[in-house]
Parts: C-alpha cells; structure tokens; sequence
C-alpha cells in the first residue's frame, strides 16, 4: 500500500477575487490532518478539488494511490466517506428512508451498521430531516458517511455550530477510526482547539495559500511566545519571529524556540496562538 492516502502537487484554482495557489499536501495513512483557516481561506474548495467536483487550473490530485482524474478513481469513491458543511438530504425524508436510498446507491452499504449509529447517535429513525437540529444533521451525515466502509473520511467543518458535547462525541468518533489500518481523514475546521486534540498534522491555508503544514506536536515544539520588552525583541534574529503583539508594557511575540538566548523565558504557545499570530503576520 502507498504511504499516503491524499498527495497534492502544486493545486490551483482561481476564482475571480481569489485563488488557491500552488498548493501541495500530504495525508498518510493512520492520521487525521486538520486544515485550518477563516472563512474564504479555501479549506471548502480544496476538499472540492480532492474530489474531482470542482475543474483545477493546475497540479495533481492522488487519492487513495489513484489520479483524481482517473477512471481508477471513480470506482474508489465507495471508499471515500464525504461530510460537508451543508447535508445535502431532501427535507422530507428520515433516517430509515435515507438508510434504503444509501443502499441502492453504494455497493459497500452495510444496513447494520448504519442502524448501529444511528442507535449511538441517539438519531429518532422517523423523524423528518427538516426537524433536525444542526448536531443531528451532522451525525446523520457522519452515520452514512461510516456505513459504506469507507477508508478515507474528508469532513468539511462537521464540528461547526455544534455544542461541546456533541464535538466530543464526534472527535473520538474520527480519531477511532483513523486508528483502524488504512484509513485516514481530512478534518477541516476554524476550531482549532478541536484540530489540536485529535490531529496529527495541522496545514494552515491562509487567503489561499498554505502557510504551514506540519506535524502537530512538532509545530508545538518548535514555537514558543516570548514576553519581553521593544528593546530585547529588536536583538532576536527577525527570522525567529513569526508575530508579535505590542502592548503598553512590552511586546508578546511568536517565536521559533531554537533561536532563543537561554536566558529567555518562553512561553507554551497553544496551536491557536501560532495560528493567530502568524495570520497576522501574513497581513502586514
């Protein structure tokens, strides 16, 4: 098996008023990578683009060892699962009716697992979509998604607008099945605490463009928040800094750990600290 369930080359997609740009990502197996950005950085057209739904301007796209593009790929779609931000069920219908339309539309529908989450998920069976809160959407969503086996699950803000017990519940959900072998997931998201508790790597997309993708506990590692005054900033290597806030009393900056006098005291810097500060950097 290759090593990687999702290799991205030089992905772009240009829009008027925006563009992705030159994007290149990797996904192995075993792992959940968590893309982050505000809204409009282009998590939702990446995903998109992974699919072959929307037409790239540039690069390669593999998913599951095969061209995006290829015939190969469509027959590995069954072993794709797709949660988007938006459910795109008909509102008149539930869950018992959208388990029997899953079957005749995935030759790996597994009816008895689907109703085994749908019994976890605590999902009413006969209950119209259209009365479902925004937490039931998602786990019916999710619970088809799981039904038909598949090995790789790219989820597009599934824990937006949900309450914290509901993101809990979902997280474990992802994180065991990334566990299982030969699976992966792509977990887009603006809660960044949600990415930091279950990621493996974290890509950071910023008004199109990837301004990190790394592995998690090593962007933890390798980035601190030094407090210090205007003066002690101006002798640390300008390399170092990846942000900074300046306050009445001093200055509070991103920095790269390895770079700093060993007198310095560096804070921990929390996987949203990093995001934020270099966000603002990227603006200046």
């Amino acid at each position: 098996m290759e090593s990687n369930a999702i290799e991205i080359r030089g992905l772009c997609k240009r829009y008027k008023g925006f563009s992705l740009d030159d994007l290149n990502l990797d996904l192995p197996y075993g792992c959940v990578l968590g893309l982050v950005g505000e809204n409009g950085a282009g998590k939702s057209t990446t995903i998109r683009l992974i699919m072959d739904a929307l037409e790239r301007d540039g690069g390669t796209v593999s998913v599951l060892g095969a061209d995006n593009q290829s015939k190969e790929f469509l027959d590995l779609k069954e072993d794709i699962g797709v949660v988007l931000d938006e459910t795109f069920v008909p509102e008149v219908i539930n869950a018992k009716q959208l388990g029997k339309i899953m079957a005749g539309t995935y030759q790996n529908w597994d009816q008895s697992v689907y109703d085994g989450w749908i019994r976890r998920f605590d999902l009413p069976p006969d209950k119209k979509f259209k009365d479902y809160s925004r937490g039931m959407t998602m786990k019916l969503g999710i619970a088809a998604a799981l039904s038909h086996r598949p090995r790789l699950l790219l989820l597009d803000e599934a824990t937006g607008g949900l309450d914290p017990m509901v993101r809990e519940e979902l997280l474990e959900v992802f994180a065991d099945f990334a566990a299982e072998e030969g699976h992966a997931v792509l977990l887009s998201s603006h809660i960044v605490s949600d990415l930091e508790r279950i990621c493996d790597y974290i890509a950071f997309l910023h008004k199109g463009r990837l301004v990190l993708c790394e592995e998690k506990d090593l962007l933890l590692d390798k980035y601190g928040i030094l407090k210090c005054s205007k003066e002690q900033l101006a002798n640390i290597p300008q390399e170092a800094i990846h942000g900074r806030r300046v306050g009445t009393y001093g200055v509070e900056a991103l920095v790269e750990r390895e770079f700093m006098p060993r007198d310095a005291v560096v804070d921990r810097a929390s996987l949203e600290d990093i995001i934020l500060y270099m966000a603002k950097g990227e603006q200046k």
